[in-house]
């Protein structure tokens, strides 16, 4: 076992699903570390969907205009160091090792003085300030893990804050309710911020801006300050025109599917242009905008690993994530015959996923993911079964034996090309993780 294999193992060890909300233990730890937080800015970013692919454009923006940047996102697909980037880049298995090394030993003092050890998410939330004070980066750009208020992030207190769409996703930590939700995830606006809203229901605005009052921060709304003017259809992607806070941006090539990923371009960029002081009287370059988003991936995200048969991997977990799926899938791609690989949690409205999905897949493969929250693959094949018929859904016990059941089934009746056939996995984060490690073999 490699050190980096030891280090990974004892992370492991605490549980990457245990769930403690309590920032005195986070608090503590950066405390006795130095407050490594406290060393650069941050632009903060939650929401329901969304969050990882705008964090991304942020960070691909901000390296076009040359500053050292520092990612924390989650979860992660395939290894625990693409949760902390540097310069754009996973950090290195060494610098994980070191980096574990140093905050390790006083971990282990605040676990002795708690009932409770620090979760898996505070151990990789204060891996990932250290290694952007060591690094050092001049921003970092921190997704929350769940929530907001009572997240391990929320101890930044970022000068810029983004909010993308909020949706019901995991109403039993954050609430029944959009409201109840959007107020948790309000938690993250402190003094004095710049908050970045996607455009939201009226449950979901009103608690951000009755925070924004509460704490006297600036609020710049998408639709109102800035949004998408046009968007077409290119190969890879798209073009877009962007209106920001400091004016036109046109012409821009994003390298991502959908109307939720220009969305999520606005966001970005009206984030960046709130951190560069652009507003009104002053705009970025746009040339250098360009070479930002050209520049911008996000892995598992309609992203296309295979041709002929074409397989997507979609991180869809609920239903808000479905339905910008399934909108980019009826615009932007023209499959003749599309059979879907699904997986997904126990915990999520798997009904109201199913039935999004439902009008767009001939048939569906259903099977489980290797989180120990996955869903039963009969529990899921009876859901699925309601949706769809009996007749178009089959099972498969793993994901292997799935995907390889989708491309038949993709390819079944067709005659000639293979061109508009196509396999969409999605379900889960976890799934899409699954399948990518085992197609990228």
């Amino acid at each position: 076992m490699t050190e980096f294999q030891e280090v990974d193992a004892a992370l492991g060890a605490r549980g990457n699903v245990r769930m403690v909300f309590d920032l005195s233990k986070i608090e503590e730890l950066l405390d006795l570390l130095g407050s490594p937080q406290r060393a650069y800015p941050s632009i903060h970013l939650t929401g329901t969907n969304g969050k990882t692919s705008t964090a991304r454009m942020i960070d691909s923006l901000l390296r076009a205009f040359g500053i050292h940047t520092g990612r924390y996102t989650s979860p992660h697909l395939e290894t625990v160091r693409e949760r902390i980037s540097l310069d754009g880049e996973p950090i290195s298995e060494e610098r994980f090792v070191s980096v574990y090394r140093e905050v390790e030993p006083l971990a282990a003092l605040v676990d002795d003085r708690h009932e409770e050890p620090l979760t898996y998410f505070d151990m990789t939330t204060a891996l990932a300030f250290a290694a952007f004070a060591d690094a050092p980066v001049e921003v970092a750009v921190v997704e929350v893990g769940l929530g907001g208020a009572d997240d391990s992030t929320n101890v930044i207190q970022a000068g810029v804050c983004v909010i993308t769409p909020i949706g019901l996703d995991h109403t039993e930590w954050l609430g029944d309710t959009i409201e109840e939700i959007a107020w948790a995830k309000a938690g993250i606006i402190h003094k004095g911020a710049t908050v970045i809203t996607a455009a939201q229901t009226e449950d979901a605005a009103r608690p951000l801006l009755e925070r924004c009052a509460e704490v006297g921060a600036t609020i710049a709304r998408e639709g109102g300050e800035f949004g998408v003017l046009r968007r077409s259809l290119a190969v890879g992607g798209q073009v877009i025109t962007l209106q920001g806070l400091g004016g036109e941006y046109d012409e821009i090539f994003l390298p991502l599917h959908g109307a939720h990923q220009a969305q999520n371009a606005a966001l970005a960029l009206a984030a960046v242009e709130a951190f560069l002081g652009a507003g009104a009287d002053r705009q970025l370059v746009v040339e250098t905008v360009r070479e930002g988003f050209a520049n911008t991936s996000s892995p598992g995200r309609l992203e296309r690993v295979r041709s002929a048969p074409t397989i997507l991997l979609d991180g869809a977990h609920n239903p808000h994530g479905m339905a910008a799926t399934v909108t980019a899938l009826q615009e932007e791609f023209a499959f003749s015959k599309l059979v879907a690989v699904v997986a997904v949690l126990a915990d999520k409205d798997v009904t109201g996923i199913l039935d999004l999905l439902e009008p767009v897949v001939d048939a569906v493969v259903v099977t489980r993911n290797n989180s120990p929250r996955a869903m039963p693959v009969d529990e899921l094949a009876a859901l699925a079964a309601e949706v769809f018929g009996p007749e178009r859904v089959e099972t498969a016990a793993n994901m292997p034996d799935a995907i390889e059941a989708a491309v038949v089934l993709a390819e079944s009746d067709v005659e000639g090309e293979l061109s508009g056939v196509g396999v969409l996995v999605t379900g889960s984060v976890f799934t899409v993780a699954e399948a990518r490690t085992l197609l990228k073999r």
